[in-house]
């Protein structure tokens, strides 16, 4: 079906390209009546290419270098980084929680939304982080979209200045907030375990050392009871796809936990194929446990627990580190043999 006049096309570039499919939209007619062009980006399938045509088309911005604002500019990051496209269909393709930082650190500069990229200087978003009456990790976060979006403004042409490398977060005095759950913390947790259908989630990431988003994305599939261990993992290139062994402990818990209508472990409120999302982890479970049991602990502080209890049952650093997803210059290879996941099971038994 032909585009209607204005929309737009897309057509693939001659020669041998990585993006070799080319989004161009009409940006005006010349005196002859002949349509002006500016190409809007240039993508690896034809799919892609299409997606991001009806994306501009939905809400236009304009691509000129004098025009384009921060908040214009940060939507284009978003759909090159945080989608992709499978079978005509764009998906998301980063992890929640990577969404959720970003969508934070741009609403902490909503001062920046309406101005013009190009008129932004360093001063501007000096004042963004000044103004920040966040944590320094927070403010770090905000620094680290300046300096994606001023990637992405450089690649296009649209700036030839980094300014975000000018901004200066200041000193870090902020005290670290993770605490390991105590020993009488973790007895507490086993004592009041049938209290909560979720305090058996709390558990499972102390004795496992699983981020709230990597357990989030365990699938049933993944799991392996008979040998005692499951497959998942983030982030960094150790981490993704990594061998969790499963202590025995925690094995009944999954067991529980595991249901053939089910495609994760830890399943949403509407259950099903779709994973528990993180504000519903946050905000409907981890803060009521806390407050029932008169706890201060952040979720990130189980896999703090986890790393305290393996050093104080001096467990080999090599099977910590390939447990909890860090790299090891020890380890050159991610591969798990047969006696590489009983090594890893016979770490984890030791708390």
């Amino acid at each position: 079906m032909k585009n209607p006049n204005g929309y737009g096309s897309v057509f693939k570039l001659s020669g041998k390209r990585r993006r070799p499919f080319a989004v161009r939209i009409t940006v005006g007619w010349d005196d002859n009546g002949k349509q002006l062009y500016e190409y809007l980006d240039y993508f690896v399938t034809r799919p892609e290419a299409m997606i991001a045509l009806a994306e501009y088309n939905r809400d236009p911005y304009d691509l000129s270098d004098k025009k384009i604002t921060y908040a214009e500019l940060y939507k284009r990051f978003t759909l090159e980084n945080f989608y992709k496209v499978e079978n005509g269909v764009k998906v998301l393709k980063a992890s929640e929680s990577k969404v959720y930082t970003y969508q934070m650190a741009f609403g902490l500069s909503k001062a920046l939304h309406s101005l013009k990229f190009v008129d932004i200087k360093k001063s501007h978003m000096q004042a963004v982080i000044d103004n920040c009456d966040k944590a320094y990790e927070t403010k770090k976060k905000v620094k680290s979209l300046f300096n994606h979006l001023y990637k992405l403004a450089m690649e296009n042409d649209l700036v030839d200045k980094d300014y975000a490398a000018f901004v200066d977060l200041g000193e870090n005095d902020t005290v670290s907030s993770r605490e390991p759950f105590t020993t009488e913390e973790v007895a507490s947790l086993w004592e009041n375990i049938d209290k909560s259908d979720f305090i058996d989630t709390i558990l499972i990431m102390i004795y496992t050392g699983l981020r709230p988003g990597e357990l989030a994305t365990i699938e049933n599939e993944n799991i392996n009871i008979d040998e005692r261990y499951m497959r998942g993992g983030l982030k960094t290139a150790a981490g993704k796809n990594r061998v969790i062994p499963i202590n025995m402990k925690i094995l009944p818990l999954i067991e529980k936990r595991i249901n053939s209508n089910q495609k994760y472990l830890l399943a949403d409120l509407k259950g099903g194929s779709a994973k528990q999302r993180y504000d519903d982890f946050s905000r409907r479970y981890w803060k009521p446990v806390m407050e029932h049991l008169n706890m201060k602990h952040l979720p990130h502080d189980c896999r703090h627990t986890f790393a305290t209890l393996m050093d104080n049952a001096e467990a080999n650093n090599t099977s910590i580190k390939r447990i909890m997803g860090h790299a090891s210059k020890g380890v050159t290879e991610k591969v798990y043999t047969h006696k590489d996941i009983e090594q890893l099971i016979k770490a984890i038994d030791l708390i």
